[in-house]
């Protein structure tokens, strides 16, 4: 009878033992850290990014979470800033003791935190990071635990290009900031696929993040008569760009990426012009649809691309983590590179460069709206 007990004892400490144990499915919680820019030169991405991927987990833990764990959201104030966001990193690893985070949202800010992530084998999604190098080593090889949920500049910068073309512009001037890993990218690699498809760069200029009086550039973009003037920059820069533009009688369409999608864009300033995005709240598919229903519920307001790849990188991440079975970044990160998901901005595979292969949307800014104009695919 004692030794009956006594095994009896033996096995409960056992299975206590074992729920205790890290990466055991069943009780205690999965944290999932999100690194956005909530002050800064850009805080609507912040904003708009932070909301998406909590309601995707709140949404999760409604369904119970992931491994059977409630997944607990440390969010930080990275600021699309190398330095803010190395230290965010840093806390979110060292003290918090995350092994998920999705963010950054700025190539120059996502750059240096890989490093971090690739280092210390945390698992990392940037929702809107477009710069190729994000996901790269120096040497060429793709970083093991690092992703994205967005098209990359060389795709977004192609777009734009032949999206021009096709509207029969023929001649483009460039204006961009030489600092921004992000801006440069798209200029560099619009400039390369305008000019092979048989379009003439007729200028190019570069401009400082601080720079506020662009009147003098603008002059000589006038002086070009170019038909196009290709600025991939953020709303911030776009909207001073834009207004000055039409000040200085300049007639060329206004074009850019992603970065001009914000609810602080100055529709008036950037009236006329056209950009490359991830999604469109108008594609009629029904998981866009629930989506902006749910979203409208939770914040009032229609989310934005920022929003929903914060919402869509945060349950790519959920997904590789169930697909996983243990809460373990190396295997999470082996799970996320064969993932198949179905995502709010299209259907989501990853190359061997862990970015997504998926569409791109092409949008019109008129007369105070912003409205779907084009689809690429890959």
């Amino acid at each position: 009878m004692k030794t009956r007990v006594a095994i009896f004892v033996l096995l409960i400490v056992a299975l206590l033992v074992t729920a205790c144990q890290p990466g055991a499915a069943g009780g205690g919680t999965i944290k999932i850290a999100i690194l956005a820019p909530l002050s800064g030169p850009v805080p609507t991405f912040g904003v708009s990014t932070r909301d998406g991927a909590l309601l995707a987990i709140e949404e999760a833990n409604a369904k119970g979470g992931v491994l059977g764990k409630k997944i607990e959201a440390i969010v930080a104030d990275s600021q699309c800033t190398p330095d803010p966001a190395v230290n965010a990193m840093n806390k979110v690893i060292e003290q918090d003791k995350v092994h998920y985070v999705v963010g950054e949202v700025c190539s120059k800010a996502s750059i240096p935190i890989s490093e971090i992530a690739e280092k210390n084998k945390v698992v990392m999604i940037s929702p809107t990071s477009t710069n190729p190098t994000v996901t790269l080593n120096a040497d060429g090889s793709t970083k093991k635990y690092v992703f994205r949920a967005c098209f990359i500049d060389p795709f977004q910068g192609t777009v734009m290009a032949k999206f021009a073309l096709s509207k029969g512009y023929k001649t483009a001037f460039i204006l961009f900031d030489q600092g921004n890993d992000y801006v440069r990218g798209l200029a560099e690699f619009f400039e390369k696929a305008f000019t092979e498809n048989g379009g003439q760069i007729v200028g190019k200029e570069t401009y400082t993040a601080q720079d506020t009086d662009f009147s003098a550039i603008l002059t000589k973009v006038a002086e070009s008569k170019a038909e196009v003037l290709f600025v991939p920059d953020y709303y911030n820069i776009v909207n001073l760009v834009g207004a000055q533009a039409k000040e200085k009688g300049v007639t060329a369409v206004m074009m850019g990426g992603d970065g001009w999608d914000s609810a602080d864009l100055d529709k008036n300033a950037a009236n006329g012009g056209f950009f490359s995005n991830h999604y469109s709240p108008e594609d009629t598919r029904p998981i866009v649809q629930q989506w902006v229903a749910n979203y409208q519920k939770k914040y009032n307001s229609v989310p934005d691309a920022l929003a929903t790849l914060g919402y869509d990188a945060t349950n790519l991440l959920i997904a590789a983590i169930e697909k996983a079975g243990v809460d373990d970044p190396t295997k999470v990160a082996e799970a996320m590179e064969k993932l198949e998901y179905e995502a709010v901005s299209g259907k989501v595979t990853f190359d061997a460069q862990h970015n997504p292969i998926k569409s791109a949307v092409v949008l019109a800014v008129k007369d105070g709206k912003v409205s779907f104009a084009a689809s690429v695919a890959p």
